[in-house]
């Protein structure tokens, strides 16, 4: 994101005034990064890198810090959390295309199975949706019993 973002600012982008305003302003966010390969000092400005457990580390955001907690990618990142039961909301955005043959691969393999229940939903340009969900964790196949929050 960090290389989106530089590209955004460049003179000659190739991304629309749109995505390269909304990338750009990616910098000025306080961001945390989660890496076991990057080390201090990141080159993204106001970025904070934790190396250790993410789970660990989210659930100490979470009793410590105010505010929301957002994730934007990472696949694995999302699956652990979600896991452990540090999601409280689930944001998913349909983009109205399918992609059969020529998708790589299914994005919730791994995950948990997952009752998801909607809080809200918008239609951004006639096409995306974006559906929020109220996630839980399920300890069985779905149609059984939700598993017990804590």
């Amino acid at each position: 994101m960090s290389g989106m973002s530089e590209e955004a600012a460049a003179e000659n982008s190739e991304y629309s005034e749109a995505e390269g305003a909304s990338l750009t302003g990616l910098a000025a966010v306080p961001k945390i990064v989660f890496s076991s390969t990057l080390q201090a000092p990141l080159i993204w400005p106001n970025s904070e890198l934790v190396t250790g457990d993410a789970v660990a580390a989210v659930t100490e955001m979470k009793r410590s810090r105010t505010g929301t907690l957002t994730t934007l990618g990472s696949r694995s990142l999302c699956r652990s959390l979600l896991t452990a039961g540090l999601v409280d909301r689930y944001r998913l955005v349909v983009f109205p295309v399918i992609t059969g043959r020529t998708g790589r691969e299914r994005i919730y393999d791994g995950y948990p199975d997952v009752a998801l229940e909607m809080v809200d939903s918008r239609t951004f340009d006639g096409r995306l949706q974006l559906l929020e969900y109220v996630p839980t964790v399920l300890d069985g196949p779905p149609g059984t019993a939700p598993a017990a929050q804590d």
